[in-house]
């Protein structure tokens, strides 16, 4: 009777137990369902943290399916010797690519911008974004991919987490002061036993004319230290500290609504969103994020890039130090002769007058917005790739973000905010490629081509400025800290060319930071 009791009791007990992990599968399936939920609101709505990516544009669908055979055609894009090469005889070398106007036929020159413009352009890029996780050509929540950068033109690129947080980028004599080194005719950044950049993010350390931006950057900080000493003699560490990175960070916005963003979309463009305000970029207050259709299109820039450059006037034993932007061959050399970052010699500075208008006929031009690309893009040394791994040409990488994010076609987002939309014929070199690609374009190509067709190259489209021109007005306006926020009518302090406080310009960046050709001799 006992042994029969004890059967009926555990029967009732395995009962009960069944029934309490039935009832909490069913609790946690509902709690998985509801994290789901939200996790794809949050994706359709934008509800996310400025650590995230998210999107600009809600519930529009993809340009395509995110199939094998789609991945293949944004290769065939994107390859070496594809439509998008501008075929640039690289054996000609790098001084005939600069000289050479019948080398220039395919891929010209912008007469609207000077070189520089890429690369102040790359060095806000590196400001405000870097996607940690995504990979190239697999879908990803943009809710679900973290920005490694804070999303404010704030340059915690350049001073992470201040000088008591983050020493290492800081001078230890002056510890308010950024860390430089002599990389032998001029300055370099602090580089470790095997060359590696000693900063925040390593991407800054791609190519010289990022690496000399950079350099830049810490020596007008420490002249920004030195000033507010000057002025404030008893002004402690902290104060002085906080107040130079404000004035640093302050006149580089100023550069960027007032220099940078009119160049890239024309000042009409400018004025009219901050007329009218931004109608599709709607973040809150203090809550900015970067929507996936601006990482993507951003890298408009790459367009611009020149096969080759002059890096300076004299540095190469006298001599003007030409090269490539990126030449594989130079892979494992001390003294590559191309401009990859991760080395240093005499010759590896930056000579801004090629580069800025220093009114001295020195200025060199940008390529067009359009899409034809340097070939030199195309395959580049893995060392300049933050996952140092293929593929190495640089526009089958932007190509295949669009699957990863599963991106709007170009003609879905001009229809969205009301433009005109490019015809099938403007795009009929892509029916070869993938029979849908001359009506649903990849975004990052339909802008390239919109500025060619729309704007003879020269500046983006309506839909490109649209997505560029609110994203970096919005990230400007919704900073808490941005001067814009903090006190609107303030203009730049330090001085200028002209001596009006309103033209502050890059070469009076440059100029306070003593890079210019005056302060080098060259």
């Amino acid at each position: 009777m006992r042994s029969l009791k004890h059967k009926n009791f555990s029967k009732k007990k395995v009962i009960s137990l069944l029934a309490i992990v039935a009832t909490a599968m069913m609790i946690v399936g509902v709690m998985v369902g509801v994290l789901l939920n939200r996790v794809a609101q949050a994706d359709t709505n934008d509800a996310v943290l400025p650590s995230r990516f998210g999107r600009m544009f809600r519930n529009q669908p993809s340009f395509a399916p995110p199939t094998d055979v789609i991945r293949a055609a944004l290769l065939e894009m994107g390859k070496a010797g594809g439509i998008l090469d501008a075929k640039d005889n690289l054996a000609a070398g790098p001084l005939a690519l600069i000289v050479d106007p019948a080398l220039n036929v395919n891929n010209p020159n912008n007469p609207n911008h000077t070189a520089g413009t890429t690369f102040f352009g790359q060095f806000m890029d590196h400001d405000i974004t870097f996607d940690l996780s995504s990979r190239l050509g697999r879908v990803t929540p943009p809710v679900s991919a973290p920005n490694g950068r804070t999303p404010a033109f704030d340059l915690d690129t350049v001073y992470g987490d201040g000088p008591f947080a983050s020493p290492t980028f800081y001078d230890p004599t002056d510890q308010i002061k950024l860390r430089l080194e002599n990389g032998g005719l001029f300055e370099d950044l602090p580089r470790d036993a095997n060359n590696r950049a000693l900063v925040v993010d390593p991407r800054n350390d791609q190519h010289l004319i990022l690496t000399g931006i950079l350099s830049a950057f810490h020596l007008f900080h420490n002249r920004a230290v030195d000033l507010v000493r000057s002025q404030s003699p008893s002004i402690n560490n902290v104060n002085a500290f906080n107040e130079a990175r404000r004035l640093t960070t302050w006149h580089y916005q100023w550069l960027i609504l007032h220099e940078f963003l009119p160049q890239i979309i024309g000042q009409d463009r400018v004025n009219e969103i901050l007329r009218n305000g931004r109608r599709f970029y709607t973040p809150l207050p203090g809550r900015g994020f970067i929507p996936v259709e601006f990482q993507v299109g951003y890298r408009f820039g790459h367009s611009m890039v020149r096969p080759s450059y002059r890096a300076n006037l004299a540095g190469d034993n006298g001599q003007p130090f030409f090269a490539f932007i990126f030449d594989p061959s130079q892979d494992g050399k001390a003294d590559p002769s191309d401009l990859r970052g991760f080395a240093r010699a005499p010759r590896r500075f930056i000579g801004w007058q090629t580069f800025f208008d220093f009114n001295d006929t020195q200025i060199r031009r940008n390529k067009l917005i359009d899409t034809k690309i340097s070939s030199a893009l195309f395959n580049l040394p893995l060392q300049a790739i933050v996952e140092g791994t293929p593929p190495t040409s640089l526009l089958q990488r932007n190509l295949l973000r669009h699957v990863t994010w599963q991106l709007p076609s170009g003609q879905t987002l001009a229809r969205a905010i009301g433009v005109s939309v490019l015809s099938k014929n403007d795009l009929a070199e892509l029916r070869s490629i993938y029979p849908t690609f001359d009506t649903s374009t990849p975004l990052w190509y339909y802008i390239l081509k919109e500025a060619e067709l729309m704007e003879r190259g020269l500046r983006l489209g309506p839909l490109g400025s649209r997505i560029i021109g609110e994203v970096i007005i919005g990230l400007l306006q919704v900073d808490p800290k941005s001067y814009l926020n903090v006190n609107p009518s303030w203009v730049p302090t330090l001085p200028t060319r002209t001596g009006r406080p309103e033209d502050f310009r890059m070469v009076d960046f440059l100029t306070f930071a003593r890079v210019d050709p005056a302060s080098r001799g060259q």
